[in-house]
Formats: structure tokens, sequence, C-alpha cells
């Protein structure tokens, strides 16, 4: 269902359409590395434990479930919409978050920022699902708040909602870009996330380029595969200013890394190995805030017919960069996100990409 049905936008809503605007400056970055990079891993702790509620292991599941961090973004949104159907499609809203303070709320502003934003599309087949990722410099139209129509405030760039009003203004700056209801949100804050990738012993990660690492102890990575443990995966997948299409490269790697990850999971034993599995699921979920009717129960439920081959990595449609008002953003191609983002709201997603999508195994757009 579309999200116009729910927040009252306006006929003909166009993705990446808006007035423009000074574009708003958040708050300033903190001097440390951002780990904010890698939301698609929650996507293999959920699969894991489709297969770990495939087992009977329901119990356990629970038990995962009260270990994750509850946040509320849909109140101010909501206006009394029903929770979507567990028969039906879904869509969840994976955030990947640089917190300056990891005990701060996700719902106010000022202290998080959205460094990677991805809108996974279930179809209510519940047999694929789709990865959009949404460049972080996209040049969007954000509400004034997150109660606010989608005509109001100014245009910044997308990672920018997340400051200005924490979650709740991240969930409906994405819904009024793309005209699409989200049902659930997932928030990673990364730094627990060197502690995931150990916990299956490291991934292969294939590095094109040589390149140096920009951030101490300034690592260097050759050309080829590369083994890497949890830390110098993370350091990998920041790395964006040495290639030349910048930002995209590091959503690319981040679409790799989420790969790596879940054929290092299989082909380890982790699903045959009761403490190899539990050590992964814990560290995952310790990272995790979900929203509050988020369930994992629920959640293995949905994912028990998906498996990592039928997981397909997708780019929002855009026009690459420009500069706007003094500042580098990515424009969006008003037309293609426009067709793409009505087949998911209308569950259609499957015909849209056999249309529009040419086959290629590790593709990202």
């Amino acid at each position: 269902m579309s999200a116009s049905s729910h927040h009252g936008h306006q006929p003909g809503h166009v993705p990446g359409a808006g007035g423009s605007g000074r574009f708003y400056g958040g708050p300033p970055r903190r001097a440390r590395p951002r780990w904010g990079r890698i939301a698609l891993v929650s996507v293999v702790a959920l699969l894991l434990l489709a297969l770990v509620a495939g087992g009977g292991l329901w119990a356990y599941a629970r038990g995962l479930d009260n270990d994750l961090g509850r946040t509320d973004p849909f109140s101010a949104i909501t206006e009394g919409r029903p929770a979507a159907a567990v028969d039906g499609a879904l869509n969840i809203l994976l955030i990947g978050t640089d917190s300056r303070d990891p005990d701060a709320p996700l719902d106010t502003a000022g202290r998080w920022r959205a460094d990677t934003i991805i809108v996974m599309h279930i179809p209510s087949t519940h047999d694929r699902a789709y990865l959009v990722s949404i460049p972080r410099d996209l040049y969007v139209p954000i509400p004034a708040e997150a109660s606010a129509p989608c005509e109001t405030g100014e245009r910044a760039k997308i990672n920018a909602a997340f400051a200005f009003g924490g979650m709740p203004l991240a969930v409906r700056t994405v819904e009024c870009f793309t005209d699409v209801r989200i049902d659930h949100v997932m928030a990673i804050d990364f730094g627990g996330f060197v502690e995931v990738t150990d916990a299956l012993g490291g991934v292969e990660l294939t590095v094109e380029q040589d390149v140096t690492s920009i951030h101490k102890p300034y690592r260097q990575f050759s050309q080829g595969v590369n083994h890497m443990n949890g830390t110098e995966a993370l350091d990998w997948i920041r790395q964006r200013k040495q290639f030349p299409d910048g930002d995209f490269a590091r959503m690319r790697h981040q679409q790799e890394f989420l790969r790596a990850l879940m054929d290092k999971a299989v082909s380890s034993g982790t699903l045959s190995n009761p403490a190899k599995l539990n050590a992964f699921l814990q560290a995952t979920t310790k990272a995790v805030t979900v929203d509050e009717g988020f369930s994992l129960v629920d959640m293995a439920l949905q994912f028990r017919k998906l498996r990592g081959e039928n997981l397909q990595f997708l780019t929002s449609p855009h026009n690459g960069s420009e500069t706007i008002n003094g500042e580098s953003v990515v424009v969006s191609d008003r037309e293609k996100a426009l067709t793409m983002y009505q087949a998911m709201a209308a569950d259609q997603m499957t015909s849209w990409v056999q249309a529009n999508v040419t086959p290629s195994p590790g593709a990202s757009d």
C-alpha cells in the first residue's frame, strides 16, 4: 500500500521532487572515525533466525527479541494506520547510524547521523527480498517535522533527516520521497559489528584496486581477494574518497560485504554449530534497535523461504552528483524513481525488476 494513503500526499507526488531552499546544516561531525556503514548485516541475522525458527527454536528467538533495543518512530506519522498484515508485502527501513553518544535516544535530533539508508522490500510471496540503497547525499525535501505534511520544510541531503529529527523524521522523509509505506525500522550503530564479523572468523572480500585507508592506522588493502577480520572489513567499507565513483563505491562494497558474510555463515558451518550461531546472533542483536512492533518470531516466519541467493540489491535511480547551493549532492532520476517506487508500493517489484534490470549476479543496480 502506498504511503500516500496514510500521510495525505498530494496526487502526482514524484520521488525527488520539491521546492528549493538553503541546505540544512547538521550537527558537527565527531572527530573519531564513523562506523555507520553496513545496515545489511541485520538481514543476515534475520535469515539465520528463519532457519533457527524452522528448527523449532522459538523460545531462543524470543530471548533474542528481548535483547533488541526499542524505539517508537511511528507515533507522530501513523495517523492510526493499522499494522501490516503478516501475510502481505513488507517494507523495512534499514538505517546504519553514526552516533556521537551510543546511549542517546533514536527519537531525538542532533545525536545521530544516517550513513546507510536502505529500503528492504519483501513481496507478499515472501520468497525474495529487494534491497534499495538510497544514496545518503540524495537531495530531497525534508518535512519540517515528522507530523508535518511532506511539502513543508526545505530540501537537503536525505541523511540529514536523522540528525534533524531522529528516526521519526527519517521515516517520514523516506516515506515522502518514495510514497512507500514503511512497516518496520532497524537502526544499527556499527561499533558492535566488529564482533559480528569476528564471530564468523572474518570474511573474504575482493578489493578492486590497491588502496591505503584514510583512517589510522592507514591499512594497506591489496588488489585481489583479501581475508579480513571485523576491524579490517569495516575499515575497508568505509573507504570512498579513493574511488572515482566515491560514495557509490562505498554502497557497492556494503553489498559485497553482506554477500561475503552470508557465504561465510553457511560455508563455515555456523548454522550447524550452536555455539558459533549463538555468538553471531547475540553480537548482532546487541547492536540493533527496532520499532516497538518488530518481532523476531514474526520476522522468522516472514523470512522462512528466503535464502541468500534470493536477495537482490538495487540503487535508487539517480542522475549522479551536482553542486546545488555550494553543496555536492546526488540528484534523483524522477521518472525512473517514480516507476520503481510505484511498483514497490503496489507489490509489483518483481515484474518491475524483470522489465528494467539486466540480470547479473552481484549487480547493485
